[in-house]
């Protein structure tokens, strides 16, 4: 696979774990063939601001070459930037996502996206690289993950420190234009599944609240509502 892809994604709110274990029993139900693809504890820091210059000279020095141009590309033709890093269980990474569409880099339907691991680094470590680019946090999650192989496309079912258990049904394509017929899929498939997408507008206050108190919640098992 390309460092390079476009990942259409959508998610829905399940809440609590009663609601998590139903939707894997009904993705069983309707295709024998699911897998568990793994499973994993993240967490994942997010960041506002910086020069992308600077971030591009703190970062690219700890990318294979190959992945160079991707990188550039997402940096140079995205709209609305998310820099983030992640480490998930041992490994540590760094992302880049921006939308293609009308949706938010940070939570939006249709993105942009390079994902690289950084062996090399810690997760603070990274993290310094990018405050001294000029960052600054925006937020820090965590959550526990369990992916599944569901059809043709990927379902992850998280727990979330503030949100609860949340799903995202996504696909990963190499061309930017299938974006609405794949979006038009996930909701076929999640009608399918009896769950509802999480309306943006609901996403955007949710994460708004979640990035003023993230300390209350960051490494917890709280949660909150936001309707």
């Amino acid at each position: 696979m390309s460092s390079h892809q476009y990942e259409i994604e959508i998610k829905s709110l399940l809440g609590d774990e009663e609601k998590a274990t139903a939707l894997v029993a009904k993705m069983h139900a309707v295709d024998p063939d699911v897998q568990l693809l793994g499973k994993s504890s993240q967490l994942n820091h997010y960041f506002v601001g910086g020069d992308i210059e600077k971030i591009f000279q703190n970062i690219a020095p700890h990318i294979e070459d190959e992945k160079i141009e991707a990188f550039k590309k997402v940096l140079s033709e995205g709209k609305n930037i998310s820099v983030r890093t992640r480490q998930a269980d041992d490994k540590v990474l760094f992302v880049v996502k921006a939308s293609i569409d009308d949706t938010t880099s940070s939570n939006g339907t249709a993105r942009i996206e390079f994902e690289t691991e950084m062996p090399a680094l810690s997760l603070d470590a990274l993290d310094e690289l990018l405050l001294d680019a000029g960052c600054s946090y925006q937020a820090k999650w965590s959550r526990d993950r369990k992916e599944y192989q569901f059809k043709d496309i990927v379902v992850c079912i998280d727990r979330n420190a503030g949100y609860g258990y949340l799903a995202e049904l996504e696909k990963i394509v190499h061309n930017g234009g299938e974006a609405e017929t794949v979006k038009n899929d996930l909701r076929n498939l999640m009608q399918t599944l009896g769950i509802e997408e999480l309306p943006q507008d609901r996403l955007e206050r949710m994460f708004a609240y979640y990035n003023e108190h993230w300390p209350e919640y960051y490494g917890t098992k709280k949660i909150f509502t936001i309707e």
